[in-house]
């Protein structure tokens, strides 16, 4: 297992152009997308990551067709009973990670919403991480943080990054952030956690990512100098 010592953030980035490449529906790469996250996690288990957070649905992909998000919330919807059936045997093969929906989860379907619910309230202390950002936006993060602010009725003199950090979606900072796809832009992802990230772009598409493709991430970034600034 290593030392899970690293925050790994990745962009899910492709699914549709992968669809694309293969000749079939748009939405269909997001099945293949779907398959590799359940090999991440696997990876992971092996691999020096003690939280995974994984860009999974945005604030802006409710935009899409009608046909497209009927299909996402339906593989979201049975991905998540799968889970439920099975954590226990689960749990038996791989390393645990305690999951956390974070986001705009209101934006869901109520049998979502409480299937999500269902999901954290098994989680134990202890274990690994993994925050699925669904209905995820960074800017809205900051704005609901803001907002908790005002409700808190915290002082002006109480107004710091601390204060801020406590009440996001994901208080914790990532260390590495991954963007396969090819394309080289944050997309409003982990706006302020992600603010001394380091980042790594591939142009391979997210379902076509492999073990060893997290791996030579994982490498790359060992060989940085993190200067936070300074």
């Amino acid at each position: 297992m290593g030392d899970a010592s690293l925050h790994v953030a990745i962009i899910l980035d492709g699914n549709r152009r992968y669809a694309k490449k293969k000749g079939l529906p748009d939405w269909e790469g997001h099945r293949f997308g779907a398959e590799k996250v359940k090999q991440l996690l696997r990876w992971c288990g092996e691999l020096p990551v003690r939280e995974l957070t994984l860009y999974t649905f945005s604030i802006e992909n409710f935009k899409r067709s009608k046909i497209e998000k009927e299909v996402l919330f339906q593989m979201f919807r049975e991905s998540i009973e799968s889970f439920l059936e099975k954590r226990a045997e689960l749990e038996k093969k791989f390393e645990p990670f305690n999951i956390h929906f974070i986001g705009r989860l209101e934006m869901f379907p109520s049998d979502m919403r409480e299937s999500m619910r269902k999901v954290m309230n098994e989680n134990k202390p202890g274990r690994r991480t993994l925050n699925l950002a669904m209905a995820y936006g960074g800017r809205q993060e900051i704005v609901d943080a803001v907002k908790k602010m005002v409700k808190d009725k915290i002082p002006m003199a109480g107004v710091n990054e601390n204060s801020i950090s406590q009440r996001l979606w994901i208080p914790s900072e990532p260390d590495l952030i991954i963007r396969p796809g090819g394309e080289q832009r944050m997309s409003n992802f982990l706006l302020w956690q992600g603010s001394y990230a380091e980042w790594y772009f591939t142009d391979k598409l997210w379902p076509e990512f492999t073990k060893k493709d997290l791996e030579n991430a994982i490498a790359e970034y060992r060989k940085r100098e993190r200067r936070f600034g300074s």
